[in-house]
C-alpha cells in the first residue's frame, strides 16, 4: 500500500538553523542525514557539505563566533533536554565539552562581540530557576561565573552592543513575561527592569538597538490582541510602536546591531509574511524597507545575517517543501538556495499541499455542548488545515485528526514526512488549530485556560462532524492522533466522544494532569501551572478532566508510545493509561523507547515507531 515505504520517508531530510562563519564565506547550518541532526558546513551555494559532528545524539543549535573560526553547539543525551554546550574548532575539527555538568540544563545566551566570551542560564544551583553565568572561550565546566542568581525562568536575549550588559527575559507563562537588564560592570548586580505591568502581557524577541539606547522587541502591551513591533527607550522606559500586525502576530525581529539592518516576520493565517529593511539611526522608529525576497514553501525563519549584513540566511519549508537553507541578499531581495536536503529518491512533485479551512464550533459565551447534545451551534470558527490524498473515492477516504500540542502551539503548513507517508498510503490529513492555539491572538490563546480546557475537545468533535459531512471522508474511518498535550487531546477525544472514533495514538502525551505536574521536570512546573491549573488550587479539576479517571469510556483501539527518558511528561503516563485501558478491554498497544525523550528524534526509532503506527492505523482504520 502507498509507492514508498516509510523509511523512505523519513530519509527526507531537512536542513536549517543556519549561521554565518566570521568571514562570511562560511555557513553551518544543521542537517539530519545520519538521522539525527548534525552540524554540516557549506562554502558556497548547493556544494557538497562537509559534516562536523558525528553524534548519536540530536545537535540542537549551532552558533559561529563572531571573530574566532570556531562554534559553540548544544546537545543533551538520550532526549532528557539537559543540554551541554560544546566548541567545535572549525580548523581542527577539535570538540572541547565547555559545560561537562550533565545534571543541569544550558540555555544558550549568546557570544560577546569580541568573541572572548559567551553567556548562558543554567539550574546547576537549584534544578527550579535558572542563574545567568558568563564564561571565557577558553574556560571549561565550573570554571563559568555565576553573574546572577535568578528566581524563575530567565532567559538571555544577548549583550549589548560594547559588551557590559546582558538583556534577560524572565517567563511566568507563555503569555507573560518581563525584560531586564544586567549591568556586567556594576559592583552590585541587580537587574533593571524595563517593563512593569499588570496582567499578562508578552515581550518576546527582543534585540539590542544599534547604539544600546534601546530594545526592538514584539509585545501586546496596551489595547490589542495580537503582538507588535516596538522600540523601548531605555532611559524614559517609553515603548513606541514601529510596525503593527494588521490583525495578525508579529512573529519576532532578527536584528543586526551594528547597521540595524532587520527581518520581522508575520504570521497570517499560518503563513510566513517577511518584512525586511534597515532602522533610520536617528529615529529609531523610522525605517526603510527592502524587497521581500522570494522564497518557497510559505514558511520561513531562523535568521542569520553574514558579518556585513549584506546577506541573510534562514530556512524555508511548506507542506510539499522539504526544509532547506537560502540565503538573500538584504537590498534586492534575491534569494540562493544554498543546501540541497535530499527527498530519498521520492519526487517532490508526489508531496501534497494542504488547504486552509475553517470548522464552525460552538459559541464562547455559551455552553459547551455535552457529548449527548448536538454541537450545531455555532458562534467560533476553528481553523485547520485538510489534506487530500492524491487519489481518492468520495465518501471512502479514511482520515487522520492530528492535534498539535503546546497547547499554545499552533500547526502551520510546514513539511513532515509522516504527514506526507500517510498521504501516499491513501489516508487524509487534518490538523486543527482548536480554542487555545497561539497564532491568532490572545484572546482565542486564553479560551482554554484552566477551567475551560474541555472547550478545545469540544471543538475536536466539531472538526469531526464537518470531516463526516466532507464529500471525500468516510465517516466510520477517523482517527486521532497527537502529541505531548496533543496526546492528552487525544486521550480526552475518546473518552468524551468514544462514539466518534476508529482508533487513536497518544505520543508523549499526559493522560493524569496531577501526576504529570507532580512529576514533571522541576524548572517547568509553575510555567505549567500557569496554562493547566495548579495542584494546590485546582486538584480537584485536574483530577476531572484527567483522562486516566475516565477511562472507562474508551471504545477505539489505543496505541500509545513514550520515552523513556522524557523531562516534560514523565513515562509513567503512558504506563498507567495503557494499563488501564487494556483493564477495560479495549485493544492497546504500547511502545516504550528507552533512548528517547519527548518525542523520537533517532532515525532507527522513528522507523519503528511510525511503521507500528501504520499497521496499527491499517489494522483498525
Amino acid at each position: 500500500m502507498g509507492n514508498y515505504d516509510i523509511e523512505r520517508y523519513l530519509n527526507v531530510r531537512s536542513a536549517y538553523g543556519a549561521s554565518f562563519g566570521p568571514d562570511g564565506e562560511r555557513l553551518s547550518f544543521l542537517m539530519n542525514t545520519t538521522g539525527t541532526p548534525q552540524i554540516w558546513t557549506l562554502e558556497e551555494p548547493r556544494s557538497w557539505p562537509e559534516q562536523r559532528t558525528f553524534y548519536d545524539e540530536r545537535v540542537t543549535f549551532a552558533s559561529w563566533s563572531p571573530e574566532r573560526p570556531e562554534l559553540i553547539f548544544g546537545m543533551d543525551e538520550g532526549g532528557n533536554e539537559r543540554a551541554q554546550l560544546f566548541r567545535l574548532d572549525a580548523e581542527t575539527g577539535e570538540i572541547e565539552n565547555l559545560t561537562a555538568m550533565p545534571d543541569a540544563k544550558h540555555r544558550w545566551g549568546g557570544w560577546s562581540h569580541d568573541g572572548d566570551q559567551f553567556a548562558f542560564t543554567s539550574n546547576r544551583r537549584d534544578e527550579s530557576v535558572f542563574d545567568v553565568y558568563v564564561q571565557d572561550r577558553d574556560e571549561r565546566g565550573d570554571d563559568a561565573t555565576l553573574v546572577y542568581e535568578g528566581d524563575g525562568w530567565l532567559s538571555l536575549s544577548g549583550w549589548s552592543p560594547d559588551d557590559s550588559r546582558l538583556l534577560v527575559s524572565q517567563a511566568y507563562s507563555n503569555f507573560d513575561q518581563d525584560l531586564y537588564i544586567l549591568n556586567l560592570a556594576a559592583d552590585e548586580r541587580e537587574l533593571e527592569h524595563l517593563t512593569p505591568h499588570e496582567g499578562d502581557v508578552r515581550y518576546r524577541s527582543a534585540s539590542w538597538a544599534p547604539d544600546g539606547e534601546g530594545i526592538y522587541l514584539v509585545t501586546d502591551e496596551g489595547d490589542t490582541d495580537t503582538l507588535y513591533l516596538a522600540y523601548l527607550d531605555l532611559e524614559t522606559k517609553d515603548l513606541e510602536t514601529v510596525a503593527d500586525g494588521d490583525g495578525w502576530n508579529v512573529g519576532g525581529i532578527a536584528l543586526d546591531d551594528e547597521t540595524g539592518r532587520f527581518v520581522y516576520s508575520r504570521n497570517v493565517e499560518g503563513y510566513t509574511d517577511l518584512t525586511v529593511g534597515e532602522f533610520d539611526a536617528d529615529e529609531p522608529t523610522a525605517f526603510e524597507t527592502f524587497p521581500e525576497p522570494d522564497l518557497p514553501g510559505g514558511i520561513s525563519g531562523g535568521v542569520s545575517f553574514d558579518p556585513d549584513a549584506e546577506r541573510f540566511a534562514l530556512s524555508t519549508t511548506g507542506d510539499a517543501v522539504n526544509t532547506n537553507v537560502f540565503v538573500v541578499d538584504l537590498e534586492s531581495g534575491e534569494t540562493e538556495q544554498w543546501t540541497s536536503a535530499p527527498t530519498a529518491g521520492i519526487p517532490p512533485e508526489s508531496f501534497r499541499d494542504s488547504d486552509l479551512v475553517g470548522v464552525e464550533s460552538f459559541g464562547v459565551d455559551g455552553p459547551r455542548p455535552s457529548a449527548r447534545e448536538t454541537s450545531s451551534r455555532a458562534g467560533l470558527e476553528v481553523p485547520g488545515f485538510l489534506t487530500l490524498p492524491d487519489e481518492h473515492e468520495a465518501g471512502e477516504t479514511p482520515v487522520i485528526v492530528d492535534i498539535h500540542g503546546g497547547p499554545e502551539s499552533q500547526r502551520r503548513p510546514s513539511f513532515s514526512s509522516v504527514k506526507q507517508y500517510f498521504l501516499d498510503r491513501g489516508y487524509a490529513y487534518f490538523e486543527p488549530n482548536v480554542r487555545g492555539s497561539s497564532g491568532y491572538g490572545a484572546e482565542y490563546a486564553a479560551l482554554d485556560d484552566v477551567e475551560k480546557r474541555m472547550d478545545s475537545v469540544a471543538d475536536i468533535r466539531a472538526c469531526v462532524e464537518w470531516l463526516q459531512d466532507h464529500p471525500a471522508i468516510d465517516p466510520d474511518r477517523i482517527a486521532a492522533k497527537g502529541g505531548s498535550y496533543g496526546g492528552f487531546m487525544v486521550l480526552a477525544a475518546l473518552t468524551e466522544y468514544p462514539d466518534l472514533w476508529a482508533a487513536g495514538v497518544d505520543v508523549v502525551g499526559i493522560a493524569n494532569f496531577v501526576t504529570f505536574l507532580e512529576n514533571t521536570g522541576d524548572w517547568r512546573r509553575e510555567l505549567r501551572e500557569a496554562e493547566y491549573g495548579s495542584l494546590a488550587d485546582d486538584r480537584e479539576f485536574l483530577e476531572e478532566i484527567s483522562p486516566i479517571n475516565n477511562v472507562e469510556q474508551i471504545e477505539a483501539p489505543l496505541f500509545v508510545l513514550h520515552g523513556e527518558n522524557d523531562p516534560r511528561v514523565p513515562v509513567g503516563e503512558a504506563e498507567q493509561i495503557a494499563e488501564k485501558a487494556a483493564e477495560q478491554g479495549v485493544p492497546v498497544r504500547k511502545l516504550i523507547f528507552e533512548d528517547e525523550g519527548h518525542g523520537f528524534s533517532k532515525l532507527e526509532n522513528r522507523i519503528e515507531a511510525y511503521s507500528e503506527i501504520a499497521d496499527f492505523l491499517d489494522e483498525h482504520v
